[in-house]
């Protein structure tokens, strides 16, 4: 059965109406399954102009009462994770255990930045003249922008959602068109809780028609992207017109440093996860690997089992560790890294193509990759592949190790195992990204930071940092008469 979803504009759900449609593609399958209507731009100024009228009614709640909102909204989201996560999986591919964790994590967001919002607290600050002190308040900065990707459609929209109306802004959201149901899903949960009319609006269609006007409309005061480098660059071109803050989280290339001191068993684990989870399709994913060369035959052939022993298929009808890619373009783009890879000397250790077999025979389906005897001439070590494709490399010492990790445009996370706290402290000091992991692949939670540095972009999403970026700060002095 066709499913035909609707945008949110101003606490309306609209229909297609005569408007085109956008189609959705389930990448287990490659049929289209469900319509969305593309977003005009009359559309998009109604959603603005909604979500201005909505400002200043929601920024005058308490910041307890905002939470009370976002509170139930995440009860909402958690009693309706496995139909959300049924829907994810369609669209995006990763396996259903997958998709209903990322649903409870972003009721986990929501939950966050309703507490968070409730610890803006400003600052007294005694002047040199008596009777006279300075207040810093914190303000709401208006009507915010979201762009959100695909590859995780509803996490990385709550991150924005959460701390924006936390905050005591309002939103229009632009939807990922790969992916558009399960945030529809995850921002009806908010219109459920009672959210009012215009506070949260859903966008669904052409980025060149959406995007624009979003940047360029002086109503928006902030916008918030998570996407490629390259086009994080043409969001900071097409707000500087209108002044907005921006925060962008943008492309990567994350290293992982292997020392011989670590606890192999642990290091090898968290290679697969990071390196093949979600098909490789994470900001964050594991591009490359550094060996000390002591150790390089054992890491890679460990990680050579490991990797053999992950299950694919489709994640709505088989339990597996990972689905299809979620599109075309992205197997294309795995396939082209590893051959110029071995064009140019590298040796596949696993994978490199499809996998064999009827339940393969469409979909966009491939083998977790390894490649070794790497080097830096190639585009799997300098570019983001984001797909299930990874390079490792020996390297002699830590001066080298921490060179080869720089060694790229990108900033965003990096990944260390050994078991010195010196080298720990070194490695992690002298990395130059915005998050660094020891021993573990997690490099985000939600109550810290997470931000990009170089090309990998600046500002924040996470903990507090996330929820002032929607805040304007003001001084205010006062003298007592």
């Amino acid at each position: 059965m066709m499913i035909r979803e609707k945008m949110l504009i101003g606490g309306n759900w609209v229909d297609a109406g005569d408007r085109e449609v956008l189609e959705v593609v389930n990448p287990a399958t490659e049929e289209v399954f469900a319509v969305c209507p593309k977003a005009t731009r009359d559309d998009v100024e109604a959603a603005i102009n909604a979500a201005n009228e909505a400002f200043p009614s929601w920024s005058n709640l308490t910041p307890f009462k905002r939470g009370e909102y976002l509170r139930k909204a995440s009860e909402i989201v958690r009693s309706r994770s496995r139909d959300i996560a049924e829907m994810m999986t369609m669209e995006q591919g990763k396996p259903l255990k997958e998709a209903e964790g990322e649903v409870i994590k972003g009721a986990d967001i929501l939950r966050y930045y309703a507490e968070e919002g409730e610890r803006v607290y400003g600052r007294i600050i005694p002047n040199a003249e008596a009777n006279t002190e300075s207040r810093v308040i914190y303000q709401p900065i208006g009507v915010a922008a979201a762009i959100s990707p695909w590859n995780y459609p509803i996490e990385l929209l709550a991150w924005k959602v959460g701390g924006a109306l936390a905050s005591g802004c309002t939103i229009v959201a632009k939807l990922p068109s790969e992916t558009p149901l399960s945030p529809l899903a995850f921002i009806r949960c908010l219109i459920d809780a009672g959210v009012p009319a215009g506070v949260v609006n859903a966008l669904v269609g052409s980025g060149a028609v959406i995007g624009p006007m979003l940047l360029e409309s002086p109503i928006v005061k902030k916008v918030a992207f998570t996407g490629s480098t390259a086009v994080g660059k043409d969001v900071l071109k097409n707000s500087a017109d209108t002044l907005k803050r921006t925060s962008m989280e943008l492309g990567g290339s994350l290293p992982m440093v292997v020392c011989k001191d670590c606890d192999m068993e642990a290091a090898v684990a968290g290679a697969v996860r990071r390196s093949f989870r979600n098909m490789g399709q994470i900001c964050i994913a594991i591009n490359r690997i550094y060996v000390d060369e002591a150790v390089y035959e054992e890491f890679l052939e460990r990680f050579r089992e490991a990797a053999e022993k992950l299950t694919i298929g489709n994640g709505l009808t088989k339990e597996c560790d990972l689905g299809p890619m979620c599109t075309r373009s992205g197997v294309e783009k795995a396939i082209e890294h590893i051959e110029d890879a071995v064009k140019k000397g590298a040796k596949v250790v696993c994978g490199g193509k499809r996998p064999e077999g009827e339940e393969y025979r469409k979909g966009y389906f491939f083998e977790p990759t390894i490649l070794r005897d790497v080097n830096h001439s190639m585009l799997v070590m300098t570019e983001e592949t984001f797909g299930p494709v990874v390079g490792v490399m020996p390297f002699k010492d830590i001066d080298e190790a921490i060179a080869l990790a720089n060694d790229s445009v990108y900033g965003l996370a990096a990944i260390v195992y050994t078991n010195s706290l010196s080298l720990a402290e070194r490695l992690a000091r002298e990395i130059d990204a915005g998050n660094v992991a020891i021993n573990n692949v997690d490099a985000g939670v939600i109550n810290a930071p997470y931000g990009g540095w170089k090309d990998s972009g600046f500002g924040h999403e996470h903990g507090p940092e996330g929820l002032y970026e929607y805040l304007n700060i003001k001084h205010v002095r006062v003298r007592y008469l």
